[in-house]
């Protein structure tokens, strides 16, 4: 008898997939559908509440297969109201952390695609934390489909720990699954996959996925953006540009671009005048983001006059800019700040 680790998880499978599983133990076809049903549309958290297919079959399933759901470890809430969950990576003793942020009627999460980053950007938290695996599509659907507000989603942003095109493959099988009628069944519009372009990797996604896209900027000088992005070395941001103007932005999709801003670091006019530059033409959106400083990082914010100033530059000269409202900083749940190197404890950043 296989325990509970040793067993196949079925979050995160396609219906194909499913068919094989079920074909080989003898279930069947029209079960295809009902367990794809019962996991995706319905939520269910264990295969006994899969009340329309027969006994002897949920047996025969759960013999192999769980539903793959495990609950967060840890929460925290801000005084704001945004929520950080600590949810397990798969059956490791890793970690990752979800952050959960209410606004009026709207209410996004934040999901992680991976235990640590590759990226080691300057500025990042998860970054410092170092590389530790892979999340699979099962661990990252967990993280909204076990959590506790998730009937109150509105928009999905893969902005959490981890550089989604460093895990392509899993990222595009949750966006297919959150899309697909037979899963939950959203619009890609609702969904957005952040990155700070990886090279082969960034043009895939473009093909093969119908999301929004958000490009981590951060300054538009070569030479900077490789001290705050070792990741411009190979894919610099010129060529990040030169690809996305080969797609349309128009319509369904859009591209959007963040923008840290460090204090006397990439909030001058120069660099006003080469975002200008780089994005002319470009339908895209700039979002400035407040910098929160994190432990030997010699970075600092701005006051909000200085985010007024560059954004209303940046609009005046035809980009459309907003400053995206900081979040959760109490429990280091704001952008930058996630990190979950601390096994065991509650990921407080």
């Amino acid at each position: 008898m296989m325990n509970e680790r040793e067993k196949q998880r079925l979050l995160g499978m396609t219906p194909d997939e499913i068919r094989v599983a079920t074909g080989l133990l003898g279930m069947p076809a029209f079960t295809v559908g009902q367990i794809a049903d019962w996991i995706y549309a319905k939520g269910v958290k264990d295969i006994d509440e899969m009340t329309n297919i027969s006994k002897k079959n949920r047996e025969l399933l759960a013999r192999e297969f769980t539903v793959g759901r495990t609950e967060a470890i840890t929460v925290q809430t801000s005084s704001d109201g945004t929520r950080k969950y600590l949810f397990p990576a798969g059956n490791t003793d890793a970690a990752v952390e979800t952050v959960y942020i209410p606004d009026g009627e709207r209410a996004t999460l934040c999901v992680s695609c991976q235990v640590g980053c590759k990226m080691n950007c300057l500025f990042c938290q998860t970054g410092k934390q170092g590389f530790e695996g892979q999340l699979t599509a099962t661990d990252i659907l967990n993280q909204i489909y076990s959590l506790p507000e998730r009937d109150t989603l509105t928009n999905i942003v893969f902005m959490g720990q981890g550089e989604p095109m460093d895990n392509l493959d899993n990222v595009l099988r949750t966006t297919e699954i959150l899309t697909a009628e037979y899963g939950w069944a959203w619009s890609p519009k609702r969904i957005t996959v952040s990155t700070v372009g990886v090279k082969g990797k960034l043009k895939r996604f473009l093909d093969e996925s119908r999301c929004h896209v958000a490009i981590s900027l951060h300054s538009p000088i070569h030479e900077q953006r490789k001290l705050l992005i070792p990741a411009e070395r190979a894919m610099p941001i010129e060529d990040v540009v030169a690809l996305l103007r080969q797609y349309d932005f128009s319509g369904q999709r859009r591209l959007s671009f963040e923008y840290i801003v460090f204090g006397g670091e990439n909030d001058s006019v120069e660099h006003a005048r080469e975002i200008v530059r780089l994005l002319s033409g470009l339908d895209c959106r700039i979002n400035l983001i407040r910098f929160h400083e994190i432990p030997d990082v010699p970075l600092q914010g701005v006051d909000d006059a200085k985010m007024e100033q560059l954004r209303d530059y940046l609009t005046s000269h035809g980009i459309f800019t907003t400053i995206r409202a900081s979040r959760g900083q109490d429990i280091f749940a704001a952008c930058g700040l996630l990190n979950t190197k601390h096994k065991g404890g509650c990921g407080g950043g």
